[in-house]
């Protein structure tokens, strides 16, 4: 969420001029700041009319002592007329704060001064190409996709699942199996490794979190209520509440988490870090589940697109003025996946107009597919700045000292990586002409020392 004041008191233009990158159009503007200046007024209501109320109850106890007591009756009938008013303009400011912040929570974080602006068609923005491209052409065959490789091997069945489910479900299975689990303990055991002061990589802790969260963790980083159509609720589930403080506290209904950057951003909501804990960084493995709502008919065949994939995801909890150094470091945790399993990748910084709803700067990480001849998106790296923080459950903040007023703090994420289309990229490049699939020689270990997937004798 934005700090409305310092966007529409101290810096209306930026907030117009940003929004206006982000693809919002003006009036988006205008009618924020009508609920702002409704609400400003209806504070400075109430502020006066307790003012007066005070002047006059002051009054009215000087009278008393001046023995004036029926000029001092009179005058407690008017003040309780006054008890009225506030009543009134406290049950009007409850609703325009309810307004208010729900007009808020539909805007998005504002572009960083960095992020680029597209200008025209033009594509995304690369700054880094690492590896070359196997040319399958001069090796004498053409690349098969992922899904008739997998079923040549036996360790892709997506026809068996979708009678157990439906579309847009997979088997893995034998090898298939082993290398999904693979991936997954190899990306756990690189980012978990102590942080090298030198490379600046890693050094995250392992969170084994909750599958299952309730509405206000996801309104907490932002998927509700923009993106609320591409998630899994479970309806059978009553609103769930807790104490917070002296407070009951409604959570709302319980969702299938679509990323592990719910339960993670959300672990410390509620709380006042102390400064000498950030940067706080988390790396988790879940499976994921995303209804793809309004993506029907793009990307249907195999592993691209699933509603249920796994994924290995990093969080960072850190102050403001690092946050930026935290996004680049952040970035190459996931970039050394792919350099490690020597797997070609660019990596491109998102216009404004193309950022997820809570980022304020984005870097994409693309693995090269070539049975596309193309390269996909495998992780999003974000600097949300404080747009979190601020959404969080009472707040996420941390105390930069003894005598210092908290501070929100900035978060980030970034897949570390989305492991079915590591999965592919990697039985796609590393692919034989006789069908076979090499075992990158990094990923053995985590393979009981097997160097090739081959077709079932």
């Amino acid at each position: 969420m934005l700090d409305i004041k310092k966007l529409l008191v101290e810096d209306p233009e930026s907030l117009r001029t940003k929004l206006e990158q982000r693809g919002y159009e003006p009036d988006t503007i205008e009618k924020l700041k009508e609920l702002y200046e409704s609400f400003r007024s209806l504070v400075h209501e109430r502020d006066e009319l307790n003012a007066r109320r005070n002047r006059e109850s002051h009054e009215i106890g000087a009278l008393m002592k001046a023995g004036r007591k029926d000029e001092a009756e009179s005058r407690r009938i008017e003040v309780r007329k006054q008890d009225k008013q506030l009543a009134d303009i406290a049950t009007n400011l409850s609703a325009a704060d309810t307004a208010l912040e729900n007009a808020l929570r539909d805007i998005p974080n504002l572009p960083h001064d960095s992020v680029p602006v597209r200008r025209g068609e033009s594509a995304s923005h690369e700054i880094k190409r690492w590896g070359t491209p196997r040319n399958f052409e001069l090796e004498g065959f053409e690349p098969r996709d992922h899904v008739d490789l997998g079923d040549a091997l036996g360790i892709l069945d997506i026809e068996r699942a979708s009678r157990i489910t439906g579309a847009r479900f997979a088997i893995l299975r034998g090898f298939g199996a082993r290398l999904e689990r693979a991936l997954i303990n190899f990306c756990l055991h690189l980012h978990t490794q102590p942080f090298d002061p030198k490379t600046k990589l890693h050094g995250y802790e392992e969170i084994w979190p909750p599958l299952i969260v309730n509405r206000r963790a996801l309104e907490g980083t932002g998927q509700i209520p923009k993106f609320e159509d591409d998630l899994f609720r479970l309806k059978d589930v009553e609103d769930v509440s807790m104490v917070l403080g002296a407070q009951q506290t409604k959570l709302g209904k319980y969702y299938l988490i679509p990323t592990a950057e719910v339960p993670l951003t959300n672990m410390y909501a509620a709380e006042t870090l102390e400064a000498s804990r950030l940067p706080i960084k988390m790396v988790a493995y879940t499976p994921c589940f995303r209804s793809e709502a309004g993506s029907y008919g793009k990307d249907t065949r195999g592993l691209i697109r699933q509603h249920q994939f796994d994924k290995v995801e990093l969080v960072k909890i850190t102050r403001p003025e690092f946050s930026y150094d935290e996004l680049e470091s952040l970035t190459r945790d996931a970039e050394a996946v792919l350099e490690l399993l020597g797997l070609p990748y660019k990596t491109v910084e998102l216009w404004a107009d193309d950022l997820g709803f809570a980022a304020a700067k984005t870097y994409d990480i693309e693995v090269w597919v070539p049975s596309q001849h193309a390269y996909r998106e495998i992780s999003s790296c974000s600097n949300c700045e404080d747009f979190q923080a601020r959404r969080a459950m009472n707040f996420l903040r941390f105390s930069p000292g003894p005598n210092s007023k908290p501070e929100f703090v900035h978060t980030l994420n970034g897949s570390g990586l989305a492991i079915g289309r590591l999965w592919l990229a990697l039985i796609e490049n590393y692919q034989q002409r006789d069908g076979s699939v090499i075992i990158p020689e990094a990923l053995r270990p985590f393979m009981d020392g097997i160097e090739k997937i081959e077709r079932p004798k």
